[in-house]
């Protein structure tokens, strides 16, 4: 839960309202908040006292619990009064994301596809200023992956598909909602490299939890990276689709580091993609905050300093896709999408 301060758009009273709405006394909103955090694999204990808080603005709901309330509810942060909307949501929680009705004929692999295509639509960042059309046939393959998992392999060539963004920024979700949709093998720099990580600065000196110095910089950095790649280049070497998620944002923007790669994978019958994850700074604070890992503490200690040197509005030059997961948006619509198949699919 976050500490209560004012706002934009914040309107708790609207929770009340739709826990009303939904027949649900404040215990049973929370045994059902429970139910929903445990498929979703969310963090909370939703006790009654927890909910009142939320419901009379006097304490703010955290990122998780926001996530569940969407998924309860089936609706979006704005319609809950957590925020403001962004553009893409002006339409109202009917058009987000329609739940097909559950059915055996062959049709609702369709249906499923179509959930996964208005969400993947729904979290694009219609300002991205290039890589638009790669954009569109990466989404496209999303969706032809899912048709994959249920009927055949609907793609010719295995996919290399780098997720990057700033600290916070939500790409780890993102990176799983898509390994969770198309079936990808998912590496994640941190689960590989970590460990060695912390050790190796501490054999040098160094604070296990630095990412900041030159130590970390020009020592630590580049062999995360390799190691990254490397074991990449393993499932490149025996045609596995595979889904990376790191922060790569001077990879991104080094469009010799793109060219090698993409030249790379093509010798061996593979194509490249990039996404990169939008997300504010409130928004990226929160959740850092939230998940209090010690690799953070500097970012934290020296925000303002630490968000001088990013760029919040641009995506690097090699991105194909944009994802506009400010205030955590797209992370609430793959929520959204999850539940959708789940219910569909049973």
């Amino acid at each position: 839960m976050t500490t209560t301060k004012q706002r934009p758009g914040w309107h708790p009273e609207r929770l009340r309202e739709r826990r009303e709405a939904h027949g649900l006394s404040l215990e049973a909103a929370g045994e059902c908040l429970r139910e929903v955090a445990e498929r979703a694999e969310l963090r909370l204990a939703a006790n009654f006292q927890t909910i009142w808080s939320h419901e009379n603005g006097n304490v703010y709901p955290g990122p998780h619990y926001r996530r569940a309330y969407c998924l309860l509810y089936q609706a979006t942060e704005p319609d809950l009064g957590f925020r403001l909307p962004l553009p893409s949501e002006q339409a109202g929680a009917s058009d987000v994301l329609p739940v097909p009705t559950p059915t055996t004929n062959p049709v609702v692999t369709e249906e499923a596809a179509a959930a996964i295509a208005i969400g993947l639509n729904q979290v694009t960042d219609a300002g991205q200023r290039h890589g638009q059309a790669d954009g569109e046939v990466l989404k496209s393959r999303v969706v032809s992956a899912w048709r994959g998992r249920m009927l055949t392999d609907g793609v010719k060539n295995p996919i290399l598909v780098l997720v990057g963004g700033y600290a916070g920024s939500g790409k780890t979700e993102f990176a799983r909602f898509l390994g969770d949709v198309t079936g990808w093998a998912f590496l994640d720099k941190d689960s590989l490299t970590r460990r060695l990580v912390e050790r190796l600065l501490v054999s040098l000196g160094g604070d296990p939890h630095d990412r900041h110095t030159d130590l970390y910089m020009n020592e630590i950095r580049p062999l995360e990276y390799k190691c990254l790649m490397d074991t990449a280049n393993d499932n490149i070497d025996c045609g596995i689709s595979t889904i990376l998620t790191a922060p790569f944002i001077a990879e991104l923007n080094d469009e010799a580091w793109m060219s090698r790669l993409t030249n790379r994978c093509k010798a061996k019958g593979m194509d490249v993609a990039a996404i990169w994850v939008r997300c504010d700074t409130e928004s990226m604070r929160e959740y850092i905050e939230f998940r209090d890992a010690p690799r953070d503490a500097w970012k934290l200690a020296n925000w303002d300093t630490y968000v001088q040197g990013i760029d919040t509005e641009h995506a690097p030059p090699g991105v194909h896709l944009t994802i506009d997961n400010r205030h955590g948006a797209a992370v609430s619509i793959a929520d959204q999408t999850r539940e959708a198949l789940r219910k569909l699919l049973g």
